[in-house]
């Protein structure tokens, strides 16, 4: 098995939902973070950096005026990197498991976070993510790296995700094997 398992995948198929759950069930110390959907009367506004011990920031949002945008939102690149670049780097120094939902356009923008993955890739350390389905010279790289497993995440296959990502951290994980995909 391999050190790292990033899921891809449409929006809205459940990744996020898949990996909070798999994480919330681990007795493993995990860190990173996640980032959830900001509404606002039904109609998305933006997207929020979650942290897993809870600190929260807008990583974009439509009102953003930034020079790095995807589509028509604005994205506070100092946000992705005082928060979850803080969190990716201090979960790879502290945690058994390194989760990054994810590694996205957004998130791209920043080379902090490009490092901090990379860091934690190089630590030895479990990653558990999402990567972008769409292709991006950064992530393709990433994706073909002999230490990453990339698994499609569709409506039909969920189910069976959550099983085989729950089976990869209870045998990577719990057994506290760092070293053995090297």
């Amino acid at each position: 098995m391999r050190q790292a398992y990033l899921l891809c995948g449409p929006p809205g198929v459940g990744k996020t939902t898949l990996i909070r759950e798999a994480v919330s069930s681990l007795r493993q110390t995990a860190g990173g973070f996640y980032t959830r959907e900001i509404r606002n009367h039904g109609a998305r506004q933006g997207f929020e950096i979650v942290t897993l011990d809870g600190r929260t920031g807008v990583l974009a949002h439509v009102e953003f005026q930034s020079p790095c945008r995807v589509g028509k939102y604005g994205v506070a690149v100092g946000n992705l990197e005082d928060i979850g670049v803080a969190a990716l780097r201090q979960a790879t120094r502290e945690c058994d498991l390194v989760v990054v939902d994810e590694i996205g356009k957004m998130e791209l923008f920043s080379l902090a976070f490009r490092e901090a993955v990379r860091e934690a890739l190089d630590s030895g350390k479990r990653l558990l993510g999402t990567i972008m389905l769409a292709s991006h010279p950064w992530a393709d790289h990433l994706k073909r790296d002999a230490r990453v497993e990339v698994v499609a995440v569709s409506r039909a296959n969920r189910n069976q995700r959550a099983k085989e990502v729950q089976e990869w951290l209870n045998t990577r994980v719990a057994s506290g094997d760092e070293k053995g995909s090297r």
